[in-house]
C-alpha cells in the first residue's frame, strides 16, 4: 500500500488516481499509524512550506515519515513535498527563523529569482511546461526509466530546492535548478507528474516499480 499523505495541502485525489492507474494500491490518509505501516509514501503538496511543516508536526506525520525514509521505504515528494525533504525553507519564515523540513537533504529551499544572471525578467511563479534535463553521461535513473532528457513536464511554483550531488535532473527558468532529487529510495520532483500527461504517468509507473522492488510482498 502506498500512503498518499494528507496534510491539508495539494492535489490528493489526482495523485491517488495517477498511482492507481499505475497499478498501485494508493490510499489518502492523514493517520500517522497508517503512514508508518505503508509500503511506500507519497507526499504531494501545493501551498506554503511553513504551514505544511506545522500541520505535519501537529498530525504526528513528520517523525513517522522521517523514520520510514531512514528505513529505506520508498518515498516520492511532489512540488512542496519535494521541498519538505530539505532541512529548511525560507517561505513563511518567522521570528524564530526558517521553518524546518524533514532534514533528509541538506540546505534551504529559497525563492526563485525574478531575473536571470543577465538581468532578463522572468515570471514568478514559474507556471507551465518546461524541460527536465538529466546530467550528461549519467546512468538512467529508475524514476525516469524510458524517459529521455529534455522531456516536458508541468510546473507551478515560486520556490526552488538548492543544488547538490543529490540532484538527478535540472530545469531552467530564471536560473538552472534541481527539478528532481534523490537520497536512497527517497525521491522528490519539482514538477507535477499527475498533471504531466504521458510523461508524468510514466514517472508514477516507475515509482510503483521501485516500490515493488523494495517490497517483495507487492510483486505478482
Amino acid at each position: 500500500m502506498i500512503a498518499v499523505v494528507d496534510y491539508k495541502k495539494g492535489n490528493l485525489l489526482s495523485v491517488e488516481r495517477g498511482l492507481r492507474a499505475a497499478g498501485a494500491d494508493a490510499r489518502i490518509t492523514d493517520d500517522a499509524a497508517e503512514i508508518a505501516a505503508a509500503d511506500a509514501i507519497v507526499l504531494p503538496g501545493v501551498g506554503a512550506f511553513a504551514d505544511a511543516a506545522a500541520t505535519m508536526d501537529e498530525l504526528g506525520q513528520t517523525e513517522v515519515i522521517r523514520r520510514r525514509i531512514a528505513q529505506g521505504v520508498p518515498f516520492l515528494g511532489i512540488c512542496l513535498g519535494e521541498h519538505l525533504l530539505f532541512e529548511e525553507g525560507a517561505e513563511g519564515a518567522g521570528a524564530d527563523g526558517n521553518p524546518r523540513g524533514l532534514g533528509v537533504l541538506p540546505g534551504c529551499v529559497d525563492r526563485m529569482p525574478r531575473q536571470d544572471a543577465e538581468g532578463r525578467a522572468y515570471k514568478v511563479p514559474h507556471v507551465g511546461w518546461n524541460t527536465v534535463d538529466f546530467p550528461a553521461g549519467a546512468p538512467e535513473n529508475p524514476l525516469f526509466a524510458g524517459i529521455p532528457s529534455g522531456t516536458y513536464f508541468y510546473f507551478t511554483h515560486s520556490y526552488i530546492a538548492p543544488d547538490g550531488p543529490f540532484a538527478i535532473a535540472h530545469t531552467t527558468h530564471s536560473m538552472t535548478f534541481p527539478c528532481a532529487v534523490q537520497k536512497g529510495n527517497a525521491f522528490g520532483v519539482q514538477f507535477h507528474p499527475e498533471k504531466s500527461s504521458d510523461a508524468g504517468a510514466a514517472v508514477l509507473r516507475n515509482f510503483v516499480e521501485i516500490v515493488k522492488a523494495a517490497s517483495p510482498a507487492l510483486q505478482g
